[in-house]
């Protein structure tokens, strides 16, 4: 059914809800989705929405996913789809593979912008924005009737415009006269902004419907990454509240889904507002406790409590990566062979500390959460660098040798930059902790792009270290990632076999394809986790085969994605497309958590690193 159908027949005692979600970047974290959103569709959404990768690059799962909820879960859904940087003849391919698996809706949007000088992916010239999607299905006897179709609408600005208010609803009202049926707004955290927008809109003669984003808050990291990533506006009150429980995770939680009910309710109040998008990052647990405050959900209480209490237990999270941060949603792979094992769908997860579900719903869930996760790889699920040409270049400047991208990850390490292409906020206070061991390797050309000093018993509270609600104690093994040439992968390993193989643990893989490890192939290797009070040990951050691979893509496309903002045979392009094709991802573990120093000491030769 189309959603205006759908929203126009809606006459509940409240506002309609939708949930929003994105094909994980594993097919374990796919099977197990399709057990959360099976649980989900039990609370009524009047529609599921799936989200679309940059230029495709989760077709396959995107298609799979969203044919699956519309078919086997019998509920609508909403097939995102972007525009921008799609290989020629995908979005029609798209449409047609939406068309046969009865899917009605479709939200057009445009996708990422053009990045450098010159695409290394080929473009499709007919679709530059949102409204050629538009357009284009509007004008297609193919696909005009089949189709209710949604576009974006940004209540605080795009982030990738310098418009003015008044020009964006411009750009909305062409978009609503070349076709769209409705809109979904980004995210926003000022319901008073929200308001006097939508009124503007309206007065405009845009009288589609309107559906806000609502993404309720996880944690204190993962919140100041998002707002800075979508450039939403929040109001000094929220960061006042957040600011004396930043460090407990489990209030932060807490708090995100009182204000999610707050927004809600305020923006709902006036009529103007008929329904919301939950945007869920593949969480549950907030959705549902927003939902039950609301008062929103159908059936009985009952059914509520069951759910709720079948949902993983308290809230905690790993905590946030040292000096990185970017694990963008990029998973190219079919998951039909997934989502064909239904039988999931019955089975209560697991119990044992590797599999345990109470860990799937924490954020952010990203590289080093469990791959297994229904969220794995949320935490950056946009996609790209998220930065245009100009501020990388500002930014990052020019490299033109290898020297000068040393120079570049020391100056990130000194604070004199606050991003680098691996990392889109400035070193974390974790990180200052080992900052000479930093800097000794990345002075040597080991560029590092992630690590964590060994700790041993910290309070769940402390500044620097905790995560976690109040009253536990948290762990960490040591462990840093860097690139480096393979000479030097073979002098590690070497290293390894003569004097670490009982506490040391690798990965070193290329873009070729090639992994070396010690791990063994199902080996799993927790480097981060708590005991708190009243629950079961925690193991938040791990490192194994999969996801290290999973991470190694999506680590080596950043470097092409950098080059490309370099004109083709520049000297920079060269540099960059040239470490890409000869370095490799290394990621090491010293498993000695009781000794700060014994990651550093076994790195170190006589004072130099090996």
């Amino acid at each position: 059914m189309k959603l205006t159908d759908k929203i126009a027949a809606h006459n509940s005692t409240h506002p309609f809800y939708t949930f929003e979600f994105f094909p994980p970047r594993t097919d374990q974290g796919l099977e197990n989705l399709v057990s959360r959103i099976s649980r989900l569709s039990a609370l009524n959404p009047i529609a599921i929405s799936v989200t679309w990768g940059a230029g495709g690059s989760t077709k396959e799962r995107s298609l799979d996913l969203a044919g699956f909820t519309q078919s086997d879960c019998a509920i609508d859904t909403i097939l995102h789809l972007t525009c921008t940087n799609m290989v020629p003849g995908l979005v029609d391919d798209a449409l047609r593979v939406a068309k046969s698996r009865g899917i009605q809706n479709i939200l057009a949007l445009r996708g990422d912008p053009p990045r450098g000088e010159e695409q290394w992916t080929p473009i499709d010239p007919r679709f530059n924005h949102g409204i050629d999607l538009v357009t284009y299905i509007r004008s297609s006897t193919e696909f005009s009737s089949q189709f209710c179709i949604g576009v974006a609408a940004y209540p605080e600005g795009h982030p990738d415009r310098q418009t003015d208010e008044e020009g964006e609803i411009e750009f909305l009202k062409a978009k609503v006269d070349a076709g769209a049926d409705f809109i979904m707004t980004q995210l926003f955290y000022d319901a008073d902004v929200f308001l006097r927008w939508i009124e503007k809109v309206r007065a405009k003669g845009i009288s589609v419907p309107i559906i806000p984003g609502i993404m309720p808050i996880q944690t204190y990291s993962s919140f100041l990454r998002l707002i800075k990533l979508c450039g939403i506006r929040v109001p000094p009150s929220i960061m006042s509240d957040l600011e004396p429980i930043r460090h407990d995770d489990q209030l932060v939680k807490e708090y995100g889904v009182r204000l999610a009910v707050d927004i809600i309710q305020k923006i709902t109040a006036t009529g103007v507002v008929r329904g919301v998008n939950f945007c869920t990052l593949n969480l549950e647990k907030s959705v549902q406790l927003v939902l039950n405050n609301l008062q929103w959900v159908g059936g009985s209480p009952k059914t509520l409590n069951k759910l709720i209490a079948e949902t993983p237990g308290p809230i905690i999270h790993p905590h946030p990566d040292s000096d990185l941060v970017v694990t963008p949603e990029s998973a190219t792979t079919s998951a039909t062979n997934a989502l064909a094992s239904k039988q999931i769908l019955d089975n209560e997860p697991g119990r044992g500390e590797l599999n345990n579900a109470a860990t799937w719903d924490e954020f952010p869930n990203g590289r080093f959460g469990d791959y297994k996760s229904p969220a794995f790889g949320a935490q950056d699920q946009w996609g790209g660098l998220g930065i245009s040409r100009l501020e990388a270049v500002s930014e990052w400047g020019s490299p033109k040798t290898v020297v000068d991208l040393t120079e570049l990850f020391l100056r990130y390490l000194h604070s004199e930059i606050s991003t680098t292409p691996f990392s889109s906020l400035p070193l974390s206070p974790e990180s200052l902790t080992i900052l000479p061991h930093l800097e000794n390797l990345t002075t040597r050309g080991w560029w590092t792009v992630c690590s964590q000093p060994a700790v041993d018993g910290a309070s769940s509270t402390d500044e620097v270290f905790g995560w976690g609600p109040r009253g536990g104690y948290v762990f960490q093994k040591g462990f840093v990632e860097f690139f480096v040439e393979e000479d030097v992968v073979e002098e590690i390993e070497k290293k390894i076999e003569q004097d670490g193989k009982a506490y040391v643990h690798y990965f070193a893989a290329n873009v070729h394809g090639e992994c070396r490890s010690n791990v063994p192939e199902d080996g799993r290797n927790a480097v981060t986790w708590g005991m708190f009070p009243g629950q079961e040990i925690a193991q938040t951050t791990i490192i194994e085969r999969e996801s290290f691979l999973t991470w190694k893509d999506e680590a080596f496309s950043i470097w092409a994605e950098w080059a490309s903002f370099y004109p083709p045979g520049s000297s920079e392009r060269n540099l960059l497309e040239g470490v890409r094709k000869e370095r490799w991802l290394v990621s090491i573990i010293h498993h000695d958590y009781k000794r700060e120093d014994a990651l550093w000491t076994f790195l170190s030769d006589g004072g130099s690193v090996l």
